[in-house]
């Protein structure tokens, strides 16, 4: 081959690459473009002004999901139209919870070596009023009723409750005086009428408030789960049921939602959704077939919200908590919401 038959095609190879490179960055710019754009049927979401303290009429916030300049921020609609138009507050969460004008945020935070965790809390006006370390990947989030206690559970091994081989640790933050209890295997279990130290293997997560004293979480050990009843000036948990899993108690403290691993489920899908009157026992179905790995929230006394995989991520649905009616969507692109006002 002659040389300038060599440079010829050279040239052209570099032609070519040089066209492969801007196809590249052009395909590259469109993905980028069309990710920041909302897609067909998609909520509406502007930024704009975002408070936890009392409103005019009541509102539903979320992590918003939708494709866009503010995906994963938390955003509100009104309750009355939860799939109208959202406003974004501009603050990050990957689970969110609020109760009394103060919030619960559990974020990441990108480091140069590894992704690290944060948990913050929130005043009304979504100001940072505290933030701790956390020692896994977030996974619950919960605030008391009066707003003084929070609480949150994350993974520490393993990134699924799906699954045997996994590991939580659950905090609990006094925001009265600063007390932190950094994990639940340090208090005194109660089963059968007989106080012990927490399993080795035990696990806690979904912890729910009944008031500044008294909760109830999930229990693992020995390959079960069960509802415990904490109290955290004794620092004990008493085992009160089995089965149960990221339970959540009504405003009312009449019925506990939570979901429950039934037989005949496949292992990737394995809950159903149930309520639990705590003074007899008495169990019901929810009216929800598919298979709810999330710890519901209450729009009012007798009905629970939970999340579901849609096309954005996640979408809110709403069901009634005596075991009639049938699952309703409520707005898509959405997951851990709260409600305020």
């Amino acid at each position: 081959m002659t040389l300038r038959r060599k440079l010829s095609v050279l040239a052209a190879a570099i032609t070519v690459l040089a066209v492969i490179a801007v196809a590249a960055v052009l395909h590259a710019v469109h993905r980028t473009d069309r990710k920041n754009r909302p897609r067909p049927g998609g909520p509406a979401v502007a930024a704009g002004p975002v408070s936890l303290g009392t409103t005019a009429e009541p509102l539903l916030m979320f992590r918003n999901l939708a494709w866009g300049p503010h995906r994963d921020e938390l955003a509100t609609v009104r309750a009355a139209d939860p799939d109208g138009a959202r406003t974004a507050s501009g603050v990050k969460c990957l689970r969110f919870h609020a109760a009394a004008g103060t919030g619960i945020c559990l974020r990441a935070e990108h480091g140069t070596l590894r992704e690290n965790y944060r948990a913050v809390v929130l005043d009304a006006g979504l100001h940072e009023r505290a933030t701790y370390a956390l020692p896994g990947i977030p996974s619950r989030a919960r605030v008391s009723p009066s707003g003084a206690l929070v609480a949150w559970t994350v993974f520490v091994g393993g990134d699924s409750y799906a699954g045997a081989d996994f590991s939580t640790r659950t905090g609990i933050l006094d925001l009265r005086d600063g007390k932190l209890i950094t994990s639940l295997e340090d208090f005194t279990v109660i089963r059968d009428g007989a106080d012990r130290s927490a399993p080795a293997d035990a696990n806690f997560w979904g912890v729910t408030f009944a008031d500044d004293r008294v909760f109830y979480a999930t229990m693992a050990t020995g390959g079960h789960t069960h509802l415990v009843r904490g109290d955290l000036r004794e620092r004990t948990v008493t085992s009160v049921h089995t089965n149960v899993e990221c339970p959540s108690l009504s405003p009312d403290g009449a019925t506990i939602v939570y979901k429950k691993r039934v037989e005949g489920a496949s292992a990737d899908a394995p809950w159903r959704l149930y309520a639990l009157d705590p003074r007899s026992m008495a169990e019901t179905a929810l009216a929800e077939s598919r298979s709810v790995d999330d710890q519901v929230v209450w729009s009012d006394p007798h009905t629970v919200v939970y999340a579901l995989p849609g096309d954005y991520g996640a979408d809110l649905y709403a069901l009634p908590a005596d075991g009639s009616g049938a699952p309703r969507r409520l707005t898509t692109a959405a997951v851990a919401p709260a409600y305020l006002g």
